[in-house]
């Protein structure tokens, strides 16, 4: 079955992006990019800004031969419309803006615009709804923008293999309806599957509030279309749940952040849907309270299909922006949600642990009740775009360290003088504290980077990662090798130039 898909990725997330979300130039109180990365956004050595001459200019046979190698109307250089693609959610601002925007409508024209790249050494940044929380998708001075939004069919979907076959430029949630219309669902739940794309997901393999019991992406993913940076094509994986034969690429190239190749379409397992969820929203007093709660809840066997986590500053900042009153029932607010043949019974079990620990406690089996708080988690970060520029981190620790990782949160932010709102995917560890700076400082301050360094650092003090999402893209590097070491970093970049010899593919991101 195929289905076309009318309403564009950049259109529904365009209309999505909080005004003045903007970061400062380069990244870090010195305006300037990790180590590896400059500050006019060239990538690794060898790899420069090859369509733009000594003046500064676009280089006018560069960005003709693009013009040539794509058909009409489907490669663009005017201001407004680079401006428009350039970057990405993350608010990152790289300097200098690139050459234009080849705008891919297929695998021909995917494969059109990497041979001109390579061909001319001109960087490539892959973008799908511009959702990207790292940087990973804003593209700078002497680049081009390849946007795959366009590429948004849903070429398959079948019943019978619980199997769909999709364009990179799908919308997450409308994969999982169009599932779910034939008594399926597609696992991977982002906060921003209303907007993000399949494409961006498989960038950063991304995870969302379902992930507890059904795992991030890169569980959903069997096998994916590539086509590498010298415009070759590559097929990666099967159409299989189960298969060993050759090494894993399929699960390289999720998570690898459009540095190896570029996604045009992907084989995604689907699931049977859920039946009889089973919602519970617990209001906490602390949230030491609630994340011992989480805790309680698998000591006692619990497996949630979604275990969400809210501080009180976010809480309030939902309320203030929705018009809810989660505040009025508790400062802390716990989401947790069990679903299948045996989701009555487990939330017995669950409702008995929160009940214990929890100021209050509502369970619920209405879908339109489950709805309202499904959508008031969702609302969480745009809630605090709302107040001012955000800095958004991604770590994930060990389930037994999540109390010490949240207490060590908040003593950060206070140590700093900056205000830290802390949101959770609580049921794996994955905590999101997002530092939000007043819109007023022409930049984010010293003390909001200082604070994130050591949030990065107490992630890997126990024994954590600096990203379990979100992706790496430039605002990371300096943590990623201290989190891999130099043996497995090096062994990484060069395992990067097997598939993309001459490094045009996003610069400068990931590794």
């Amino acid at each position: 079955m195929s289905l076309d898909l009318p309403a564009t990725a950049a259109a529904r997330a365009t209309a999505a992006m909080p005004a003045g979300h903007v970061a400062p130039e380069g990244v870090g109180p010195e305006g300037v990019g990790p180590e590896g990365v400059g500050p006019e956004g060239v990538g690794p050595e060898g790899v420069g800004p090859d369509g733009v001459g000594p003046d500064g200019a676009a280089d006018p046979a560069v960005v003709e031969a693009f013009a040539v190698a794509l058909p009409v109307g489907r490669w663009s250089t005017d201001p407004a419309v680079v401006d428009a693609h350039r970057l990405d959610r993350s608010g990152w601002i790289p300097s200098g803006r690139p050459l234009g925007v080849a705008f891919a409508r297929d695998v021909a024209d995917v494969r059109a615009t990497l041979r001109v790249a390579t061909a001319r050494r001109v960087p490539v940044t892959v973008r799908g709804a511009g959702t990207g929380l790292a940087g990973g998708a804003a593209a700078g001075q002497g680049g081009i923008v390849l946007d795959v939004a366009g590429m948004n069919r849903i070429r398959e979907l079948s019943a019978e293999d619980s199997v769909a076959v999709v364009e990179p430029g799908v919308i997450t949630a409308d994969l999982d309806a169009a599932a779910q219309a034939v008594g399926l669902s597609y696992p991977p739940d982002p906060a921003s599957a209303a907007i993000s794309t399949i494409g961006g997901n498989i960038a950063t393999n991304a995870g969302g509030l379902r992930c507890a019991k059904y795992g991030v992406t890169r569980e959903s993913v069997l096998g994916l279309d590539v086509v590498l940076a010298d415009g070759e094509m590559l097929r990666t994986g099967r159409r299989t749940v189960k298969g060993v034969a050759g090494y894993d690429l399929t699960s390289l190239f999720v998570g690898s952040e459009g540095t190896l190749g570029v996604v045009v379409a992907a084989t995604v397992r689907l699931r049977p849907l859920a039946r009889d969820p089973v919602t519970l929203a617990a209001f906490f007093d602390t949230l030491d309270a609630a994340v011992d709660a989480v805790t309680a809840l698998g000591a006692a066997g619990v497996v949630p299909a979604v275990a969400e986590l809210l501080d009180a500053r976010t809480v309030r900042a939902v309320d203030a922006a929705t018009g809810s009153d989660l505040a009025a029932q508790g400062a802390v607010f716990l989401l947790v949600q069990t679903d299948g043949p045996g989701a009555a019974a487990e939330a017995d079990l669950a409702e008995a642990v929160l009940a214990a620990r929890a100021r209050r406690l509502r369970r619920s089996t209405d879908p339109q009740q489950a709805e309202e708080l499904f959508a008031a988690r969702r609302a969480a970060l745009p809630a605090l775009e709302r107040l001012g520029r955000v800095l958004i981190e991604d770590i994930v620790v060990p389930r037994g360290a999540l109390a010490r990782a949240a207490a060590r949160v908040t003593e950060i932010g206070a140590a700093h003088g900056v205000e830290i709102f802390t949101m959770a995917h609580a049921a794996d560890g994955n905590l999101h504290p997002i530092i939000v700076v007043d819109p007023a400082e022409p930049e984010i301050p010293p003390r909001a980077w200082a604070a994130a360094e050591q949030i990065f650092a107490l992630a890997l003090d126990l024994g954590g990662t600096v990203t379990g999402e979100h992706g790496v893209g430039v605002l990371k590097q300096r943590w990623l090798a201290a989190e891999l070491g130099p043996r497995a970093h090096d062994l990484q970049r060069r395992l990067r130039a097997v598939f993309d010899p001459a490094g045009i593919l996003n610069p400068g991101r990931a590794l």
